[in-house]
């Protein structure tokens, strides 16, 4: 069984959009490199930098409640800790999110983007070392398999951007589905690197939106449940062994199981 990796994107921000990699090295435990480093706090929501707990994701501006964020097309520099914001092609904020200053512009800016959608003050989140923002407790690394959103294509009649699940790691050359019965599994690369896929990833109203208009326009865990009798689309995948991968490189799936 031969995988293909058809693209690679992360999220700094969490529930902001995407940004796309040609190559990325991930470290024997950790997260997806640059992924879910930052979350905007929808009111105070008792978050302790000093003793980070997994948090629901509806204390955190996201899709699945508020839609006019896919409005918005967002970039994160690493080297100068800065997140740039725009709208309709116009640069509307900037922030350094290393500095005070730098994230209070990016929260006077959501109050002023969405005031009625705000429950308290925003306040920009940056997640300790060890910790990330994901919807899983152990969300390290996502895969989709495109095969089974075209599949879903023809269940709703309609065109499904893979953007709507908020991947990591794009993959073809599995069937459609088939990536559930890669649970349980370690995917390795030609660096080394090996993924051992923890569990399937259970879909909420956040794939409702359309990426690029934020237009809540399909019923996607609705449609899933009516066809297939569950809610999910795509995997997570703990890091057992570090190493690059890059876009268009082949993954292939070892015949030994790893106790999950």
């Amino acid at each position: 069984m031969t995988i293909r990796i058809a693209s690679l994107q992360r999220y700094p921000v969490k529930g902001l959009s995407p940004e796309t990699l040609s190559s990325v090295t991930l470290a024997k435990g950790d997260y997806f490199p640059g992924d879910r480093l930052f979350a905007v706090e929808n009111g105070p929501a008792g978050f302790d930098a000093d003793n980070p707990q997994h948090q629901p994701k509806i204390k955190f501006l996201m899709l699945m409640r508020n839609e006019s964020l896919a409005r918005l097309k967002t970039r994160y520099v690493d080297s100068i800790t800065t997140l740039f914001i725009e709208q309709e092609g116009r640069e509307v904020a900037r922030g350094d999110l290393s500095s005070q200053q730098g994230r209070l512009a990016i929260e006077a800016f959501f109050r002023r983007f969405m005031p009625k959608e705000l429950r308290g003050p925003p306040k920009v989140l940056t997640a300790p070392d060890g910790f990330r923002f994901t919807d899983s407790r152990r969300g390290f690394v996502s895969l989709i398999n495109l095969a089974s959103v075209r599949a879903l294509e023809n269940i709703v009649g309609a065109p499904v951007d893979p953007l709507r699940f908020r991947g990591n790691i794009h993959i073809e050359g599995l069937a459609p589905w088939a990536e559930f019965d890669l649970v349980g599994k370690v995917l390795s690369a030609p660096s080394g690197l090996r993924l051992k896929v923890t569990k399937r990833i259970e879909r909420c109203a956040a794939t409702n939106v359309d990426p690029d208009t934020g237009i809540r326009d399909l019923e996607i865990p609705k449609s899933l449940m009516k066809a297939y009798g569950h809610f999910d689309c795509g995997i997570y995948a703990e890091v057992v062994a570090g190493g690059p991968l890059e876009t268009g490189e082949d993954l292939e799936a070892e015949q030994t199981e790893l106790a999950l």
